[in-house]
């Protein structure tokens, strides 16, 4: 299935967004293809802009990193409890608590993209792992309905929202 043969009614509305990034992509292909490109990417920012904060109070580089280390494993959880039929509603989560509880900024860029390769070889398996049904199970996160695949391409959308943002305001 490709991103623009998702229906409206697998995701949030406020996943819409995110969704709109994507060009008709694969989800299996892409998982791949965009973690490449994101690191190839990063690797190519000047070091003196991962400590940069464009704003008071905005994230850094690799505190935005972290985030979509932590919000990957997140939807990839979500994926795999609604894979399984769990009907249970699972809760949003607090971003920006959870990049004020680490030490993003303490740590070196190589270990925050190895992480992120690491948690996006997970992924992969995981999604590699679906049949076609559990791929289309519906369930409840953040409190809107969502599609196992749809967590899948708004894991790929934020992925490549964070990397506009890095070119917009960072670069």
């Amino acid at each position: 299935m490709k991103s623009s043969q998702l229906p409206i009614t697998e995701y949030a509305p406020s996943y819409a967004i995110y969704i709109q990034l994507l060009k008709d992509v694969t989800l299996m292909e892409e998982l791949e293809i965009s973690l490449h490109d994101f690191i190839k990417f990063v690797q190519n920012i000047p070091m003196d802009k991962f400590d940069y904060r464009y704003a008071e109070g905005k994230w850094t580089i690799k505190e935005i990193i972290q985030h979509l280390i932590d919000t990957e494993r997140i939807f990839s959880y979500r994926a795999m409890r609604i894979s399984r039929n769990d009907k249970t509603p699972l809760p949003s989560f607090e971003e920006n608590d959870y990049v004020d509880n680490t030490n993003a900024n303490e740590r070196n860029l190589q270990s925050l993209l190895t992480e992120m390769a690491l948690v996006r070889q997970s992924t992969i398996a995981l999604f590699k792992s679906f049949s076609e049904e559990q791929l289309t199970r519906m369930g409840v996160a953040s409190n809107s309905p969502v599609s196992v695949r749809a967590i899948g391409f708004t894991t790929i959308a934020h992925q490549m929202h964070h990397q506009k943002i890095f070119q917009e305001r960072y670069l």
